[in-house]
């Protein structure tokens, strides 16, 4: 089944999106429902997908777990939780089913070894104790503090969002290609090929920009830990639904059809544990 690894959904009616803080979030500054989404799921033959929280809330959580619980393409959520709460193993064992991981916007602490704290490490450890998986939500600013999180706890699985969001818009290179092949290293680690077009100049990207950021995530990690994710409707800031998947289509079209397979698809299912969903 091919899966989009990494989208979202919020009402605006219910709660703000604290990340919306100027007008560039203009373009996206409405509710967006699943049924927004499913027209672009099902033209480009997407069967499942993970839903990701977008804003630091329980109550977000567990609206994002209710619309995963309707059949439909949800096949998992990655949601919320205070990873400093030492009740943490606590509250994830009365979470419904359909949780699938958890994530913590890391790229907005002002400490950027926030990741490496005795109380987050802890509460990394609960995760792994629940079987979930943990999203790293991260920049080249923390991406030292990543390597250490994720070799202090080899047991739990953490799947890198966005390929830590390098400056493309800049060109900038380095040192964002070296801390992702040193991040590729630990087996426990996956990658989401999600959000490099945002990171691009959203009025005049091109493939030929963003492709070598692609290529070098598949090099670093195998295709076996690598999954694609739309971002939408993060996104469409940048491009459609679409044009992001053409881009993932075209950074893999090197590889062979299993390969291609595990990109869009299998890796996200074995990760998340929704292969068959």
């Amino acid at each position: 089944m091919r899966i989009d690894a990494h989208h979202h959904l919020w009402d605006l009616t219910r709660r703000e999106q604290p990340w919306m803080d100027g007008p560039w979030a203009d373009p996206i500054r409405r509710s967006y429902a699943l049924s927004d989404l499913t027209p672009h799921l099902t033209e480009h033959g997407v069967g499942g997908t993970i839903l990701v929280q977008s804003s630091s809330s329980y109550e977000e959580t567990a609206e994002l777990l209710a619309i995963g619980a309707d059949q439909g393409p949800v096949a998992g959520v990655v949601g919320w939780a205070d990873l400093t709460d030492p009740a943490l193993g606590e509250v994830l064992a009365a979470s419904p089913a359909g949780l699938v991981g958890i994530r913590h916007q890391v790229q907005d602490e002002p400490d950027p070894d926030w990741l490496t704290r005795p109380e987050v490490l802890r509460g990394l450890g609960a995760l792994a104790d629940a079987g979930l998986v943990y999203d790293l939500l991260v920049t080249p600013r923390e991406m030292p503090a990543a390597h250490t999180a994720v070799r202090a706890l080899p047991q739990l699985s953490f799947v890198l969002d966005h390929a830590a969001k390098p400056a493309v818009a800049r060109g900038d290179w380095q040192p964002w290609a070296d801390a992702i092949s040193a991040l590729a290293g630990p087996a426990n680690v996956s990658c989401k090929l999600s959000g490099l077009v945002t990171e691009a100049d959203w009025d005049a990207w091109r493939p030929q920009q963003i492709l070598p950021y692609a290529r070098h995530v598949l090099e670093a990690f195998g295709p076996d830990r690598v999954m694609f994710g739309s971002d939408w409707p993060v996104c469409t800031l940048a491009a459609g639904y679409e044009d992001v998947i053409a881009l993932a289509e075209s950074a893999t079209c090197r590889l062979d059809a299993a390969e291609r397979s595990a990109v869009f698809g299998g890796t996200a299912g074995r990760v998340y544990g929704v292969a068959g969903a």
